[in-house]
C-alpha cells in the first residue's frame, strides 16, 4: 500500500496538481444473517480501493477506483477535474504532517482470526439467547466480524496507517400468540468481548415485557431515554448544528453561541478521537489530521464547534480532527467521532416516582437540524411508578427540542452502552410532552 500510495501521488503531481491526496482502504468483512428463528445465511467480503483528491490553483478534483492497479488513471482523473473547476477562494491546503498519538484497545487479532464457523456460532447463541423466552420469534437479525487498514498519503508529508477489527450483533424479535409486541437490541465492539447470547435474551425479555400495553393521557412527566433513544434524538437533532460547515453555511442553532449556557451545568459532552476501544477511535481522523478529544459541552458551557481542514480554514482555526469519509469513494467532511454524554450516574429509574420509560424512537431523522424540533414515536415504552417500571405503553408520541432537552436534563444512569460512535447512559428529561 505505501509504495503504491507514493506512485498515485507522483503520478498525480506529474499530471500537475500542485497538491494531492491518497486514500487506501482494504476491508474484510464476515457477515451472518438471520430470518424467521433460522440463519439465512453466510457471506465473506473483500472490498478495496482508493481515492485520490487533486488541487490544481485552488480547485479541487477527486476521483476513486476499486481497480488499485489503475491507480494511475485515477490520478490523471482527479487532476483533470480538478482543471476544469473554478478555483475555490476558501481553499487553504491539505493537512501536514504532525504528531500522531498512540491509540489501544481498537485490533483484536482474536478477531483477525476468527473462523467462519465461530462466526455462526455466535449467531446461533443470539438465536439461542431469544428463544430462552417463551413464545418469541426472531424475525431478522446479523452478525457482522471485520477488518481491515486504511492508509493517508499526502504531498504535505502524511503519511499514516492503521489497522482496525470490528464485531457487532443484532436481533430483531416478536411474541406469538394474541399479545403482538416487537423489540430488538444490538452491540457492537472493537475486540470480541460481546456476550450474543444476551443481545438474544435481552430483546426477547423486552418484547415479552411489552405484551399487553395500556393507553395513556396525553400530558407532560419525566421521561428516561435509553442509550438506543437518547443516541437517535442526539445524533440527529444536536449534532448537525456543532458540525462547522453547517455553521459556516447558517444552518445552524448555535452560530456564535460559544461560551453561552447551553445546557444543564451537570453535563458535559466530549468528541474523543483517542478512546480507547472506541468505533470512532483512530490515530488520525480520515484526511491524515493527528486525533484529539474536543470538549463541546464543559459543564453546561458551550466550547467548540467540529472542524475538518477545508472548514478550519474558512474560519482560520486548527482541524478538530473529525475529517471523517464513508468510504474511499467519497471526500472528507465533518463527522463525529467517539460523542460521549458525560453525567453523574444514579439509579434514575429509582428515583422517578413518577414518569416515562422510553427504549427505542422511530422518526429521529425528521428532526429539524436546525431548530433542533422533533417529533417521534416511542417504542417499548413503560410508565414508572414509584421508582419502578410499571405497564407497557400501547402507543406513544413524544416531542420536544434537544436545546431545550439539555437544560432539563436531570439525572443519567450507570448503563452507558456505545452506540455506534456515540457513548451515552440512560438520561432523565423533566416535563416532557408525551401523547399516547
Amino acid at each position: 500500500m505505501y509504495e503504491l500510495a507514493k506512485k498515485g501521488l507522483k503520478s498525480a503531481t506529474d499530471f500537475g496538481a500542485d497538491e494531492a491526496e491518497i486514500f487506501i482502504m482494504e476491508d474484510y468483512q464476515t457477515s451472518v444473517d438471520i430470518r424467521k428463528d433460522e440463519i439465512e445465511g453466510a457471506k465473506e467480503n473483500i472490498s478495496q480501493g482508493l481515492g485520490i483528491r487533486a488541487i490544481v490553483n485552488g480547485a479541487v478534483g477527486f476521483a476513486s477506483t476499486n481497480i488499485i492497479s489503475r491507480i494511475e488513471d485515477a490520478a490523471k482523473s482527479a487532476v483533470s477535474s480538478a482543471k476544469v473547476r473554478h478555483s475555490d477562494p476558501d481553499w487553504k491546503s491539505l493537512p501536514s504532517d504532525g504528531e500522531y498519538p498512540l491509540v489501544s484497545g481498537i485490533r483484536d487479532p482474536e478477531l483477525e482470526q476468527m473462523e467462519l464457523d465461530d462466526c455462526i456460532s455466535h449467531t446461533a447463541q443470539m438465536i439461542e439467547g431469544a428463544r430462552s423466552v417463551k413464545d418469541i420469534v426472531v424475525t431478522s437479525g446479523n452478525f457482522s466480524r471485520s477488518f481491515g487498514k486504511r492508509l493517508i498519503m499526502n504531498t504535505n508529508g502524511v503519511e499514516i496507517e492503521e489497522s482496525a477489527t470490528g464485531i457487532s450483533g443484532f436481533t430483531d424479535v416478536i411474541t406469538a400468540g394474541d399479545s403482538i409486541a416487537t423489540a430488538y437490541d444490538f452491540a457492537i465492539s472493537r475486540k470480541n468481548d460481546i456476550d450474543f447470547l444476551n443481545i438474544g435474551k435481552n430483546a426477547a425479555e423486552l418484547a415479552d415485557n411489552s405484551k399487553n400495553s395500556i393507553s395513556i393521557e396525553p400530558q407532560k412527566t419525566s421521561v428516561i431515554l435509553h442509550p438506543f433513544a437518547f443516541s437517535d434524538l442526539i445524533g440527529n437533532a444536536f449534532m448537525p448544528s456543532i458540525d462547522a460547515d453547517n455553521v459556516q453555511k447558517g444552518r445552524s442553532n448555535l452560530i456564535g453561541r460559544i461560551g453561552e449556557n447551553i445546557a444543564t451545568e451537570k453535563l458535559s459532552i466530549i468528541d474523543d478521537g483517542l478512546l480507547e476501544g472506541g468505533i470512532e477511535t483512530g490515530r488520525s481522523d480520515d484526511e491524515g489530521v493527528p486525533s484529539q478529544k474536543t470538549t463541546i459541552i464543559e459543564n453546561g458551557v458551550f466550547k467548540s464547534y467540529l472542524y475538518d481542514s477545508y472548514t478550519a480554514g474558512k474560519d482560520n482555526v486548527k482541524s478538530t480532527g473529525n475529517a471523517s469519509r464513508s468510504s474511499y469513494f467519497s471526500t472528507p467532511s465533518v463527522g463525529p467521532r467517539n460523542f460521549i454524554i458525560d453525567y453523574p450516574g444514579t439509579d434514575i429509574i429509582g428515583e422517578t416516582d413518577e414518569g416515562v420509560m422510553v427504549n427505542t424512537v422511530i422518526g429521529a431523522h425528521t428532526a429539524n437540524s436546525i431548530s433542533g424540533d422533533f417529533s417521534v414515536e416511542a417504542r417499548n415504552a413503560f410508565t414508572i411508578k414509584d421508582g419502578k417500571i410499571d405497564k407497557p405503553i400501547k402507543s406513544l408520541m413524544i416531542s420536544g427540542n434537544i436545546f431545550d432537552m439539555l437544560t432539563k436534563m436531570n439525572g443519567a444512569g450507570k448503563d452507558i452502552r456505545k452506540v455506534g460512535g456515540t457513548v451515552t447512559p440512560s438520561i432523565r428529561i423533566e416535563s416532557m410532552s408525551v401523547v399516547g
